[in-house]
């Protein structure tokens, strides 16, 4: 059978709507239709874009990958033992598709910018994977002076942070202002950029993550969301 033809009850619970025992309560209620038809039978095989779940298409059937605009005070995880989690901001059906969706990579609590949400493995595999080497550009405000010297050193790749192994890989820092500055990395080491600055004596008092591959905010508010088409793996 097509991947693209399933159970009524296996879809709802797959795309995070209901279990696959709750979704006779849904039909009953009215809450699917499939062609306009209200469906009736959980055990019905149909395909993925005949269905509505009240009213709605189904959220991305192809994978999930969402463009979103972290705020500040939320983090990138399931758990809730940190505080806030950017899944509160999200649509709780995204949490129950099976798989479940997840960030790509992580930024800091008080970090804000690009987050990219996917239940795709493969996305999160290439985004990731220091292989790939993906740039992610930062925008970073410091508490001391920018030194013209950080540019080269930080280009240079032997600049070994304090308890890794491997000096980073080159980065490009373009110094805006006195106190702040962009830097593309092509890695994601834990807490890379905030180290990398406080190797050179300067604590980070704002990161901001204005780019990720290609992908930019654009108008996109803080908190806010937009599905993207998943790309051909």
């Amino acid at each position: 059978m097509s991947k693209n033809i399933r159970r009524l009850d296996q879809i709802l619970a797959n795309f995070g709507y209901c279990s696959r025992r709750e979704a006779r309560g849904w039909l009953k209620h009215g809450y699917v239709t499939v062609d306009g038809v209200v469906a009736k039978d959980p055990s019905d095989k149909v395909p993925l874009g005949s269905v509505l779940v009240e009213g709605e298409p189904l959220d991305a059937p192809e994978g999930l990958l969402a463009l979103f605009h972290k705020p500040a005070g939320y983090v990138c995880t399931h758990e809730t033992r940190e505080g806030p989690t950017v899944f509160d901001l999200l649509p709780r059906r995204w949490v129950r598709r099976n798989p479940a969706a997840t960030t790509v990579g992580r930024l800091d609590k008080d970090t804000t910018g690009v987050l990219l949400i996917t239940d795709v493995g493969e996305l999160v595999q290439r985004w990731t994977s220091p292989k790939h080497k993906v740039p992610k550009l930062y925008e970073a405000t410091v508490d001391g002076d920018l030194r013209p010297e950080l540019i080269p050193l930080f280009a240079s790749g032997t600049l070994l942070l304090p308890d890794d192994d491997k000096p980073c890989l080159p980065a490009k820092l373009e110094i805006i202002g006195p106190r702040e500055a962009r830097l593309e990395l092509t890695e994601g080491r834990y807490h890379q950029v905030k180290r990398m600055f406080e190797s050179q004596g300067l604590n980070v008092t704002r990161l901001h993550r204005s780019r990720f591959g290609d992908l930019t905010l654009g108008d996109l508010k803080p908190g806010a969301w937009q599905l993207l088409p998943v790309p051909i793996l």
